[in-house]
C-alpha cells in the first residue's frame, strides 16, 4: 500500500495500532544526540500528530532536553509487533507554543500534574520517600484549585524530514516505503528490506 502523504498512512497505522496493539500504541523511541554526537534513546509517548509534526512533552531540565537544545535533531521508532509494523521518523525539533504545553498539561490527571513539579527528573534521590514527600508537599501547595503548568516543562515537535514505513512479510520479503521532504514536498521511494 502507498499513500502520496506519509501523514495520512501514519494515521492509517496509527489507528490500527490503537485497536490492535496490547501495549502502549503510543510508545516511540526518541533517539537524541548532545553537541558532542553522543547518543541516547529512551521510551515516551506521542501526545499529538499533525502535518506540522509529532509531539511529546518533558521535563526541560532533563537530559533529553538539553540535548535537544545542543543539537535540535531527533529521531522517533514506532514498533507495533502485532501489526508487525515499524515507522521510523527523523526531523528538525521544535519547542510547541506555550498554549499548546498548558492545553495539554491541563488534561493530565491530576497526580501527573503534581509529579511535573515534584520530580527533577534524572537527578539522583536517596529513595522513593523523597519522590513521595515532594509530591505531597507539592500536593498541599496545591490543595485547592486547578495546578499549573511548572516553567520546567512543556512539550516539543519532531518535524520530519524523513519517515519510513517498514511492514514484515514472509521470508524477509518485507515492504519498506521512505517518504522524504524535499522543497516542502513528499517524495516516495520504496526500499530493498
Amino acid at each position: 500500500m502507498t499513500a502520496s502523504d506519509p501523514f495520512a498512512l501514519f494515521s492509517q497505522w496509527f489507528a490500527a495500532a490503537r485497536t490492535e496493539e496490547l501495549d502502549d500504541p503510543t510508545a516511540m523511541a526518541l533517539a537524541t544526540a548532545d553537541a558532542t554526537g553522543r547518543p541516547s534513546v529512551r521510551m515516551v509517548l506521542l501526545k499529538d500528530f499533525d502535518e506540522r509534526g509529532f509531539v511529546f512533552y518533558t521535563n526541560l531540565e532533563s537530559p533529553k532536553a538539553r540535548q535537544l537544545a545542543a543539537n535540535p535533531r531527533a529521531a522517533l521508532c514506532f514498533h507495533w509487533a502485532k501489526l508487525e509494523r515499524q515507522v521510523r521518523i527523523d526531523g528538525a525539533v521544535v519547542p510547541v507554543s506555550d498554549d499548546e504545553a498548558d492545553v495539554y498539561f491541563a488534561s493530565r490527571p491530576r497526580l501527573s500534574q503534581l509529579g511535573a513539579w515534584a520530580s527533577r527528573q534524572s537527578q539522583p534521590m536517596a529513595g522513593r520517600f523523597e519522590l513521595e514527600q515532594a509530591v505531597a508537599a507539592v500536593g498541599l501547595r496545591y490543595a485547592m484549585g486547578s495546578v499549573p503548568r511548572p516553567p520546567h516543562w512543556s512539550g516539543f515537535r519532531l518535524v520530519p524530514d524523513e519517515i519510513e514505513f517498514w511492514h514484515q512479510r514472509p521470508f524477509r520479503h518485507h515492504d519498506r516505503q521512505r517518504f522524504t521532504r524535499e522543497n516542502g514536498q513528499w517524495r516516495h521511494t520504496w526500499l530493498f528490506p
